[in-house]
C-alpha cells in the first residue's frame, strides 16, 4: 500500500457464524472473561500479560508439573523471563491424548518414496517410548543436542519427540539443503547424534544423499553415533560414516520401555530453528518447552480453531518453522497429517487430493502455491462431496486478494492468512473464528501479540499509512536467545537496535481502522521511487497476474556515486510460461499495468526475461541477495546457494552483475 493513496478494501468472503462465541474455543474463551468483541479481548491479552496468559495456559491446557511463580518477569525486552519456576516438557504435552483415546489415529503419512501408513496415539507413543530409550543407550542426555537431516517422515517426528522427552534439544535441515549449508548450521550447536536419510524421491525423481550424509558427518567432530533411516534404499547395507552408525530399526530394536517425560525448566531449549542462512552465518535461534507450549496451543487453539479428532496438515519441510507448528497439532489432540515430495507432481491437484483422501480439515499451504492453482485453473478435489475441509492456511508470502477469492470461489471455506517468522516460530498477525475475513488482509493481530505499524522516527503509523511492523511486548515464543551467544550481544542486534525495547521484524505492514492488515514484503527490499514507497508483494500482484509470467522478481538498486540520492534504478526480472516471448507488446502491457495499479513513479527502468527466480528452501525469493549482487557484491557473502530450492538459479544474475547475463 502507498502512503499517497487509500487502496480500496477486499470484499468480506466469511463472517463468523451467530452461534461462534459458544461453538469455537475463542468464543468460549472470551465470553468466559466477559469480552464480547475481537478488539476488546485482544486488547486484554496485551495490556495484562499476566491475567491473559495464565488464563490462556489454563485454558488451552498446559500441563506444569511445577507452577511457575509468575507468568513472567523483567518489563523490556529482551530481558524478560517467562514462566520462572515452571517445569514441564513439550513431549508430554503432544503425547497426552494417547492416554485417554489410545486407538485413535495421530498420525497419517503419506510420501511419494515408499507406500502411506498410519499411526495410532499408541502407536505413536511407544514408537517414542523407544526411540527415546534407543537415544539413551547412546549416552544422549538433557542437554546434548540432536539433530536430523531428513525429510517429514515419521521417523523425523518420532524422534524430535523422544529428544524433547528426555531434554535434548532438536534441530533438523531438511535433505535438499547442500552439504555446507547444513554443516554451517549444525555445526554451531555441536550435535552428539545425527539422523540421516539416505536420499528420498521427488516427484518421479531419485534423489540420493548418500555422499551428503557422509561429507556432514565427517565435518562434524561433535557427533558420537549416526541413525540411519534407509528411505529412499531399504534393503542397501548400512554406509561406512566417520562416526559409529546404527539403523534405526536397530535403535527401536526391542527396547520396550515406558514413556517417561523429564520435567524441565521452561526456558529449557527445546528446539534450535535457523534463519534462512541466505546471506551469512545463519542465525541459531533458541525455543524453550514453555514458551513453545504456551504460544503453540494458544494460537492452534484460540486461532487455528484446532479441536481433538481434526486432521491438520501444513506443507511444509522439516527445515522451516511451519514443521515445528504442524508437529504441535498433536498438543491439542489433532491428528497431523505428514507429507513428503512434490506438491506439483503429477499436477497442482496433489495436495488436494491429499487432502481429500486424508479427511483433513485444516490444510496448510504456501501463497505462491495458491497462486499458481489459481493460474493453472485448479479445480481442487478437496470440494468433493464429504470433504471436510474447513480452513486453508497460507503464509511464506503476501497472499493476494485474488487468491483468497480463489479459495472462496474453490472451496467455499475462508483462508487463514499468517504471517510471523522462524524468530518466534509463530505468528503475528493471522486469522480468528471471531473475526471476517476480508480479499486481500490478514484479519487481525493474534491474541497476546502488541503488533503495531512504526514509522522511520519510531513513531506508530495511523490506519492506513505503512510502516514496519514491531511488536512493542513480549511474547512467550520469542527467542531464549540465540546458541553460543553468552552475552546477548547479537540477539540485541538482531530485533532492538532500531528501538530500543522493541522487537523490529523487518517486514512492512499497513494496518485498518478496525485491526485487519496487509503485509508487503520485507523492509530491506522495499522499492523507493522518489519518496512513494511500495512493498514488493504490490509488484508481485499485478505482475504474476498476467497469464504469460510463471514467477517475477524486482529488485531497487540506489544511486551512488555523484548520483546518490536519485530515483534509483528499478529492474523487473520474469520467468516466462513455456513458448512464450518477452516482446514489445508483453512489455507494453506490463508497464500500462504497473502505471494504472500502482503509480508511474514505479515503472520498471528494465523488463528482463530470466530463466528462474532464486528462492529458499521455504519458497521466499532472494530480493535482497539478488540486490546486492547487482550492487557489486561477491556472489558467495551475498547469498548461501545451499540453502536455495536451486543452487543454480543465481547465475543468470551473478552473469548480469558483471555484464554477460546470456
Amino acid at each position: 500500500m502507498r502512503e499517497d493513496a487509500v487502496e480500496p478494501r477486499g470484499e468480506v468472503l466469511w463472517a463468523p457464524p451467530t452461534d461462534v462465541w459458544s461453538t469455537t474455543a475463542a468464543g468460549r474463551f472470551a465470553v468466559e472473561h466477559g469480552y464480547a468483541d475481537y478488539a476488546a479481548l485482544h486488547q486484554w491479552s496485551v495490556t495484562d500479560r499476566e491475567g491473559f496468559w495464565t488464563a490462556a495456559a489454563r485454558a488451552c491446557g498446559v500441563r506444569w508439573r511445577d507452577e511457575p511463580s509468575a507468568v513472567s518477569v523483567g518489563t523490556t525486552m529482551p530481558d524478560v523471563r517467562w514462566f520462572p519456576g515452571g517445569t514441564l516438557n513439550y513431549a508430554e504435552h503432544a503425547l497426552a491424548p494417547a492416554a485417554v483415546r489410545p486407538d485413535e489415529i495421530a498420525v497419517v503419512a503419506r510420501s511419494q518414496t515408499r507406500d502411506g501408513h498410519e499411526l495410532t496415539w499408541r502407536d505413536l507413543a511407544t514408537a517414542v517410548a523407544a526411540t527415546a530409550a534407543g537415544l539413551r543407550s547412546l549416552g544422549v542426555r538433557p542437554g546434548d543436542r540432536v539433530v536430523a537431516y531428513a525429510p517429514n517422515i515419521v521417523e523425523t517426528l518420532v524422534a524430535f519427540l523422544a529428544a524433547a522427552s528426555i531434554g535434548a534439544p532438536w534441530s533438523s535441515c531438511a535433505p535438499e539443503f547442500g552439504v555446507r549449508s547444513v554443516i554451517d548450521r549444525f555445526a554451531q550447536i555441536a550435535p552428539v547424534v545425527l539422523v540421516a536419510v539416505d536420499g528420498y524421491r521427488y516427484g518421479d525423481e531419485a534423489i540420493d544423499r548418500s555422499a551428503e550424509v557422509t561429507a556432514i558427518v565427517a565435518a562434524l567432530p561433535s557427533l558420537r553415533h549416526v541413525v540411519h533411516v534407509p528411505y529412499l534404499h531399504p534393503g542397501r547395507p548400512v554406509p561406512a560414516m566417520a562416526r559409529p552408525t546404527i539403523t534405526w530399526s536397530g535403535l527401536v530394536a526391542d527396547r520396550a520401555s515406558p514413556l517417561t517425560f523429564d520435567a524441565l525448566p521452561a526456558d529449557h531449549p527445546l528446539y534450535v530453528l535457523f534463519s534462512s542462512g541466505t546471506t551469512g552465518l545463519p542465525k541459531a535461534i533458541v525455543h524453550g518447552h514453555g514458551g513453545i507450549v504456551a504460544e503453540h496451543l494458544k494460537v492452534l487453539t484460540l486461532h487455528q480453531d484446532l479441536r481433538p479428532g481434526d486432521r491438520f496438515c501444513w506443507f511444509t519441510t522439516t527445515g522451516w518453522m511451519m514443521w515445528n507448528y504442524l508437529v504441535s497439532g498433536l498438543a491439542v489432540g489433532a491428528a497431523i497429517v505428514l507429507f513428503d515430495g512434490d506438491p506439483g507432481w503429477p499436477s497442482l491437484d496433489t495436495l488436494w487430493d491429499l487432502a481429500a483422501e486424508t479427511s483433513t480439515t485444516v490444510l496448510g499451504v504456501s501463497a505462491p502455491f495458491l497462486m499458481s492453482c489459481r493460474k493453472a485453473g485448479v479445480t481442487p478435489h478437496a470440494t468433493r462431496e464429504g470433504a471436510a475441509l474447513r480452513w486453508v492456511g497460507s503464509t511464506g508470502a503476501p497472499l493476494p486478494a485474488a487468491g483468497f477469492r480463489w479459495v472462496h470461489e474453490q472451496l467455499g471455506v475462508p483462508v487463514s492468512s499468517i504471517s510471523g517468522g522462524t524468530d518466534v516460530c509463530t505468528a503475528f498477525v493471522g486469522s480468528s473464528p471471531l473475526v471476517p475475513v476480508r480479499a486481500g488482509e490478514i484479519s487481525c493481530a493474534l491474541l497476546g501479540c502488541a503488533v503495531e505499524a512504526y514509522a522511520a522516527d519510531g513513531r506508530p503509523c495511523p490506519p492506513g499509512v505503512t510502516g514496519e511492523l514491531v511488536v512493542t511486548a513480549p511474547m512467550p515464543s520469542m527467542p531464549v536467545g540465540f546458541w553460543g551467544d553468552d552475552d546477548g550481544s547479537r540477539l540485541r542486534a538482531a530485533y532492538f537496535d532500531d528501538h530500543p525495547g522493541v522487537w523490529r521484524h523487518g517486514d512492512w505492514i499497513t494496518f485498518t481502522d478496525d485491526g485487519a492488515c496487509v503485509v508487503s514484503g520485507r523492509s530491506d527490499a522495499t522499492l523507493n521511487r522518489g519518496g512513494v514507497r511500495l512493498g514488493t508483494s504490490d509488484f508481485y500482484a499485478v505482475v504474476e497476474a498476467f497469464a504469460e509470467i510463471t514467477d517475477s522478481l524486482v529488485v531497487h538498486l540506489d544511486d551512488d556515486g555523484p548520483d546518490a540520492g536519485g530515483l534509483g534504478r528499478l529492474l523487473l526480472f520474469v520467468v516466462l510460461a513455456q513458448g512464450v516471448d518477452l516482446d514489445d507488446a508483453l512489455v507494453g502491457r506490463l508497464r500500462a499495468a504497473l502505471r494504472s495499479e500502482l503509480s508511474p513513479r514505479h515503472l520498471p527502468d528494465s523488463i528482463e526475461a530470466v530463466p528462474a527466480v532464486p528462492r529458499t528452501l521455504s519458497g521466499k525469493k532472494l530480493e535482497v541477495p539478488v540486490k546486492r549482487i547487482l550492487s557489486g557484491a561477491v556472489p558467495d557473502d551475498a547469498a548461501s546457494r545451499g540453502a536455495l530450492v536451486d543452487p543454480g538459479a543465481l547465475d543468470w544474475y551473478v552473469r548480469r552483475a558483471t555484464g554477460r547475463p546470456s
